[in-house]
């Protein structure tokens, strides 16, 4: 049995293909890259019809070339917190906001949870522009067209390609309305977002499976007979793919944001979840507790494109001798505060800059500036498990320099420190949640030391289309 597992970001939408110990498959790989809008107003959206279209041309060239022959199962790693309102014939009504708009603003008549910190602990968010508690109400008070319902940006391809596609319980809890221990819509949150449940789509039961549509069928035939199964979150996916699978250990991954999280087994003690950390569900029997940040690979692309770095071997040596003396103050949140924060787009700051400054202090300063924000995040986790964890390195921007996998494993010292060179941490992580094989996680290849070099593969290195 082969597995197709489609990640689908917020910078890229990419199909690829896995055996049955969901190890991906050489050269059965496509991707296409998607382009998010952003704008100086905190903007940050995508055109679901055309994130729609990237995803059917990865699936075409796949077919073409053979890849999806002998696919039985389909996973999915998948964006969280978007939202896309639709009319009375299921079709956008604009364009999506991704997790990078921060916009949204409670209306002048809302009061917020009677009791915040139930609320907290009851669905693992806040009261949040983030979330659809403040999400929804914004945008129909900016929507013309009366909104029948309201989906997050998977839920509408899904939708588009699949006989029925209900929510999963991972994506419902990214939305700030679920009950995490009932696993079914939080009325008040659904008060505070202003909608019933009718309004929101139904959520996929334990072991849910779905078959595309027929017309969809006769264009890719052999996935005709292939199960869906329900998507899980691209944070929890990439713990599971990272190896982290119970408190022992902590995954930070930095791909165009970044993030700390632990998963644990969905107990009924476990420990409260602290005022500054989320809590969402992997799958129904796993939950991942963490924070996230605006920052991550962004930045290093932001500092590639705008101040003429060196590029390969030479910057990273260059980064090597980048002084640490602590002259340059740093706030990363270029693209603002993610929850519980409130700090908006466009808060990052660079101070202590001197005519010796160079490019390279900046992006070094940047790099550890974050690597901080993570270390502090990772000791308000591990206080709610009673030990230091062990830390997996992953995502694409950790791949990239040995630099920054570095300068993160002296920021988490004592802690030991590893890196997951596999660059499908994410495909992995969703077909082993999808195989509904999450402890076997722990033993995933590709962790090892953060100064070895990573493994070229030709495959992800292709440019994308």
């Amino acid at each position: 049995m082969n597995i197709l597992a489609l990640d689908l970001g917020t910078s890229s939408v990419r199909g690829l293909v896995l055996d049955a110990d969901a190890t991906p498959l050489p050269g059965a790989l496509a991707r296409r890259k998607v382009r998010v809008a952003t704008g100086a107003d905190g903007s940050g959206t995508l055109d679901g019809p055309g994130y729609l279209a990237c995803l059917t041309e990865c699936l075409d060239e796949l077919a073409a070339a053979g890849h999806l022959r002998d696919v039985e199962l389909v996973a999915t790693s998948a964006q969280w917190h978007s939202v896309l309102p639709l009319d009375a014939a299921g079709e956008p009504l604009g364009p999506v906001l991704t997790w990078l708009d921060t916009r949204p603003a409670p209306l002048a008549t809302a009061v917020g949870p009677a009791d915040p910190d139930a609320f907290h602990q009851r669905t693992g968010t806040w009261f949040h522009r983030c979330y659809w508690s403040v999400r929804l109400p914004w945008l129909r008070d900016r929507t013309s067209t009366p909104v029948a319902r309201f989906v997050g940006l998977v839920d509408y391809v899904l939708g588009v390609l699949l006989d029925e596609a209900p929510m999963s319980v991972s994506l419902a809890s990214g939305t700030g309305l679920l009950d995490l221990h009932r696993m079914d819509w939080d009325p008040e949150a659904c008060e505070l977002a202003e909608v019933r449940p009718a309004d929101l789509p139904p959520l996929a039961p334990a072991g849910w499976r779905g078959r595309l549509r027929s017309t969809y069928a006769r264009r890719w035939p052999q996935l005709a007979g292939a199960a869906w199964a329900a998507p899980v979150d691209d944070g929890a996916a990439s713990n599971v793919g990272s190896g982290c699978v119970d408190a022992t250990r902590a995954a930070v991954t930095v791909g165009t944001s970044a993030a700390v999280r632990l998963v644990q087994p969905a107990r009924a003690d476990l420990a409260p979840l602290p005022d500054q950390l989320w809590r969402y569900r992997v799958d129904h029997h796993h939950v991942v507790t963490g924070a996230a940040y605006s920052s991550g690979g962004n930045l290093f692309a932001w500092a590639n494109r705008e101040l003429r770095l060196p590029q390969g071997a030479q910057l990273e040596a260059a980064l090597a001798r980048v002084a640490t003396d602590g002259r340059l103050v740093v706030n990363p949140r270029f693209g603002g505060d993610r929850p519980p924060g409130l700090v908006p787009a466009g808060s990052g700051e660079l101070r202590g800059l001197g005519f010796d400054t160079t490019a390279v202090d900046i992006l070094a300063g940047l790099m550890t500036a974050l690597c901080r924000l993570v270390a502090d995040d990772l000791a308000l986790l591990e206080s709610g498990v009673g030990a230091p964890a062990e830390v997996v390195l992953g995502g694409g921007a950790m791949a990239a320099s040995a630099w920054w996998r570095q300068t993160f494993a002296e920021t988490l010292a004592p802690r030991r420190v590893r890196h997951q060179h596999h660059p499908e941490i994410g495909a992995m992580g969703a077909a082993l949640v999808a195989l509904g094989r999450v402890a076997d996680g722990a033993h995933v290849t590709g962790i090892g030391r953060t100064d070895e070099p990573d493994t070229p593969d030709p495959a992800a290195d292709a440019p994308p289309r």
